[in-house]
C-alpha cells in the first residue's frame, strides 16, 4: 500500500485539561468570538464587583462624620456582600453561558442583573436620605 492508498485519519484535536472537560463537558468548541466576548463580560462584572468592594471600605474609612455609625457599617456590608455576590455570580454566570454556547442552547437569563439593580438602588437611597437628613 503506498502513501496515496491509506486513508486520511481525522486529525485529533488537543485535550482541553481534566478540569475545562470537568467544567464544560460535551458539546462543541464555539467560535473563538464568542467564548472571549463572554470572557469581557465576565472581566466587566468583576471590575464592577470591585468597584463596590471599593465603595464599601471607602464608605467605612472616610464617611465616619457623615453617616452615624450603625447606618455607615451597614451600608458598607451591604457594599461588601454584594461585590462578593456579584465576583461569585459573575464566574457561575461565565460558566452558564459557556455551557449554552457548546451545547448550542438559549443562553440563560442573568439573574445577578435584578440583584445588583435592586441593592445599589437601595444602597442609594440610603446616602440620599442621610445626605438630606442632616
Amino acid at each position: 500500500m503506498t502513501n496515496r492508498e491509506q486513508p486520511a485519519s481525522a486529525p485529533v484535536p488537543p485535550s482541553r485539561g481534566r478540569i475545562a472537560e470537568r467544567l464544560l463537558p460535551g458539546g462543541e468548541e464555539p467560535d473563538p468570538r464568542f467564548t472571549l466576548a463572554n470572557e469581557r463580560t465576565f472581566l466587566a462584572w468583576i471590575r464592577t464587583s470591585l468597584a463596590l468592594l471599593a465603595g464599601g471600605i471607602a464608605i467605612e474609612a472616610f464617611t465616619s462624620d457623615l453617616f452615624l455609625e450603625p447606618v455607615r457599617k451597614g451600608l458598607a456590608v451591604v457594599l461588601l456582600l454584594l461585590g462578593m455576590l456579584l465576583s461569585a455570580g459573575s464566574a457561575v454566570r461565565w460558566l452558564r453561558v459557556e455551557r449554552s454556547m457548546r451545547n448550542k442552547a438559549p443562553l440563560p437569563l442573568p439573574l445577578i442583573v435584578p440583584l445588583l439593580a435592586a441593592a445599589g438602588a437601595l444602597a442609594a437611597a440610603v446616602v440620599l436620605i442621610f445626605i438630606l437628613w442632616r
